[in-house]
């Protein structure tokens, strides 16, 4: 018999939620861990700025006493409300291959979410856009990312045995960092330097970059992916969460900003060294040892660059931006020695991102799906599950 519990805040319930998974995959070569502390962060309301505009509630499955799986409701809705729709969210997903356990899980969500009037459940999506998305459905075989789920083949499987279909995918490609600039990114970038007075700037400071950008940044993404399937503007405290986070890791070789004749910043890229196998010898933490190899990885002992993030304005898209970032970072690349660079998903619609790798030796190696379903009447096992509440 399979019994699902809701998982409140406490570290201790979060810390068996989080590693879980780890524990699920710790065989799998392909699987990346997600660093501990983050993802308890992420799942706790006090030190998430998302839960001022979502809901959320974390279950975990158990059998004789033993974990067997987990799954966390969302309702996010500035989303929401800016589509017209009443979408439940579900992520942060593990569980073994056993239709009980996956069901369980199913109906607990389904029906927390149909008590706060939603209509369609739809995932794996995380809070907000800038959390892990998409269940791999191709490239089992490929080592993630920091920024990407890794699963189980059968995942598949028992989404489509639910009457789960597809809502969006997003794929991802794996480029070869060429020995120099290819001469007509060269080239593109230059005319359209001239063309609209624009220049890259560098920073050896990541205190200056932060006083100086640390918001614009942040602004030009919510414009830039402003009609990207699922986003929501980042709010400032977001914002103020996101500068903090991400800005005090970073490379800053690994970072380029598009500024205009005024200084304005129209576009950016940000990427960073990969920390794929220095998150797999750690198993997501931090200590005892993690640090060193994560530390080690961070400063460039890497032959993969993660490519975090590339935005440009709208009214600079289309205009060859993303070729002036390019050539500012690919020389950076060469001289660090990264062989590979990832790009991270992309909605597989998106043609105009998927243009700027044109001039790379690359292969699309996975694909992720996010599955909808309308949401499904009361069943026996949840009116029980509910009544148990």
């Amino acid at each position: 018999m399979v019994h699902v519990h809701p998982i409140s805040t406490d570290h201790d319930q979060l810390l068996q939620y989080v590693t879980f998974g780890i524990d699920l995959y710790k065989d799998n070569p392909y699987y990346v861990p997600p660093l501990v502390s983050d993802d308890i962060a992420t799942l706790t309301p006090e030190k998430n700025p998302a839960f001022d505009f979502c809901d959320a509630q974390s279950f975990m499955a158990f059998r004789n006493g033993e974990p067997v799986g987990t799954i966390t409701a969302m309702v996010n809705h500035a989303v929401n409300e800016r589509t017209g729709k009443k979408i439940l969210r579900f992520g942060f997903m593990n569980f073994i291959d056993d239709a009980e356990v996956v069901d369980a899980l199913f109906d607990a969500v389904t029906e927390w979410g149909r008590e706060r009037g939603m209509e369609e459940i739809v995932g794996p999506m995380g809070f907000t856009d800038l959390d892990q998305e998409g269940m791999l459905i191709e490239g089992f075989e490929e080592i993630g990312t920091m920024a990407t789920i890794y699963n189980y083949p059968y995942y598949v499987d028992h989404m489509v045995r639910m009457g789960f279909e597809k809502e969006v995918d997003w794929i991802e490609y794996r480029m070869t960092v060429p020995d120099s600039v290819p001469e007509k990114y060269s080239r593109i970038a230059e005319i359209v330097a001239k063309r609209f007075e624009l220049r890259t700037k560098k920073y050896t400071s990541r205190k200056k970059i932060k006083e100086e950008y640390g918001r614009a940044i942040f602004d030009v993404v919510n414009k830039a992916y402003d009609n990207l399937y699922g986003f929501a503007p980042l709010t400032p405290r977001q914002i103020e969460h996101y500068i903090d986070e991400y800005l005090n890791i970073l490379r800053l070789e690994d970072v380029s900003l598009v500024v205009d004749k005024d200084d304005k910043l129209v576009g950016l890229g940000i990427s960073m060294p990969s920390l794929s196998r220095a998150l797999q010898k750690s198993r997501g933490r931090l200590f005892p040892t993690g640090w060193y190899g994560l530390l080690r990885a961070i400063r460039g002992h890497s032959d993969t660059v993660d490519l975090l993030l590339v935005a440009v304005l709208p009214e600079y898209q289309s205009k060859g931006v993303n070729a002036l970032i390019f050539n500012d970072l690919l020389p950076g690349y060469i001289k660090n020695g990264y062989k590979y660079a990832e790009s991270n998903p992309e909605l597989e619609t998106n043609e105009n991102v998927q243009k700027q790798w044109e001039y790379f030796e690359r292969r699309q190696h996975r694909r992720r799906r996010a599955w909808r379903k309308a949401m499904p009447e009361a069943t026996l096992r949840e009116k029980e599950f509910t009544s148990e509440l």
